[in-house]
């Protein structure tokens, strides 16, 4: 049975670090509170992305947090991932669904309440929507507004993540929407201080959206 904690999720950002110093963030990320990890790299060349898969994979796997691969399912079946989100201009839901299996999970970015019941329909077991806030990563984006994201998680029957701009400060507007969790990159990769970030999220998230998704943290697990 797939099992997903969508409610503090966490997408890299590896731009401007080094190798240690990226993997040395998540690995204080994950030990603090992240229950989801998305590793997007949009600038590497396949060998590349493979081979930093491998090392992200092993901290999240010792720290017990599913890790999915951005865009590639290629990339997500040689690590033996937890799953894949994909783009609107990715390898389609149906396809990576029949690619990977039943048991890999696969999310779907979704603008539109049309194209998140395609998403769902096609086999997607959640929607990352947004941007809801304009932000500050280089991927192209177009801002979602919160009553987009209530009419999607009305409409579907999987959870839906917020993404784009949200921080421990914003966050508060998601009150009431219907989402399941929140994607952050900034936030969190921008931090000097990551497991304070995560800390502060995670006990906004606590008290702003429904616990339906939500597993309670322990830190002694990961400790």
């Amino acid at each position: 049975m797939k099992f997903f904690d969508l409610s503090l999720y966490l997408v890299t950002d590896s731009e401007g670090f080094t190798e240690s110093e990226f993997l040395r963030k998540v690995e204080q990320a994950l030990k603090s509170g992240v229950t989801l990890l998305q590793l997007r790299e949009k600038n590497k060349s396949g060998r590349e992305y493979y081979e930093l898969a491998r090392k992200v994979k092993k901290i999240a796997d010792a720290c017990r947090v599913p890790l999915l691969i951005d865009d590639r399912a290629d990339i997500a079946l040689a690590v033996d991932a937890a799953g894949v989100h994909l783009g609107a201009d990715d390898l389609p839901v149906d396809k990576a669904r029949a690619l990977m299996g039943a048991d890999k999970i696969i999310g779907a970015t979704a603008k539109t309440v049309g194209a998140a019941a395609a998403a769902q329909a096609a086999g997607a077991d959640y929607l990352g929507v947004g941007a809801i806030y304009p932000t500050a990563t280089k991927v192209k984006t177009v801002l979602t507004g919160i009553d987009t994201l209530s009419a999607i998680c009305r409409a579907v029957n999987i959870p839906a993540a917020a993404i784009g701009g949200l921080n421990a400060e914003n966050i508060d507007v998601l009150r009431g929407s219907g989402a399941a969790g929140i994607c952050v990159v900034s936030a969190i990769m921008r931090s000097s201080e990551p497991g304070a970030a995560v800390r502060a999220l995670r006990a906004r998230v606590e008290k702003i959206l429904p616990p339906a998704h939500r597993r309670p943290f322990r830190p002694e697990t990961y400790l």
